[in-house]
């Protein structure tokens, strides 16, 4: 199994985050997500072995019981670019209120999933979600423009839960579902 733990966009925000995207639609090189799967990911965990998954689970969910983080404000905007504006990979929407808590619950993750062996993270962690990976840099100098000149607003929410995600790769493209939903306290 493919997993990672993430915390999933309301379905209601698909048409707004599409939107974001519709505005980078002429940037040749960009390999769009599916709206409808629009996530920030706390941490990704890769391959593991289905008798590995109580552990897993049981990881996450001491990880949330450590971080102290109960329900939260979300606000999803603001567009930025992985690794930086000169060499772009990936295209993001930002989070601007809820990110301390996002930050907080994935190093406990990572601090968690690490004593089971997975790999830490090699960068810093910043809130966001993934809105397109740049394939060739054919269009990046209007996803340049655009990353300086935009600011959208795709909308707040509260985060009550994170999840445990599936994915699957297919020839359309990842399909996610959901392993376990774990409530934040």
């Amino acid at each position: 199994m493919r997993l990672f733990v993430s915390i999933d966009l309301p379905d209601d925000f698909a048409a707004e985050v599409e939107q974001v995207q519709a505005q980078f639609a002429d940037a040749t090189g960009l390999n769009f997500t599916d709206p409808e799967q629009a996530h920030v990911t706390l941490k990704f965990l890769g391959d593991v072995n289905q008798g590995e998954l109580p552990r897993v689970k049981n990881a996450v969910q001491r990880a949330i019981e450590k971080s102290g983080v109960g329900p939260f404000e979300a606000t999803y905007d603001g567009v930025g670019v992985f690794p930086d504006i000169g060499y772009i990979k990936v295209l993001w929407l930002g989070v601007s209120e809820g990110g301390e808590q996002m930050t907080a619950l994935h190093e406990a993750i990572e601090r968690e999933v690490t004593r089971l062996g997975f790999d830490p993270e090699d960068h810093d962690f910043t809130p966001h979600v993934t809105l397109a990976r740049m394939e060739h840099a054919g269009g990046k100098e209007l996803v340049q423009e655009n990353v300086e000149e935009l600011d959208p607003t795709v909308g707040t929410t509260e985060v009550t839960e994170i999840r445990l995600t599936e994915s699957v790769l297919t020839d359309e493209g990842p399909e996610y579902s959901t392993v376990e939903s774990f409530a934040l306290e």
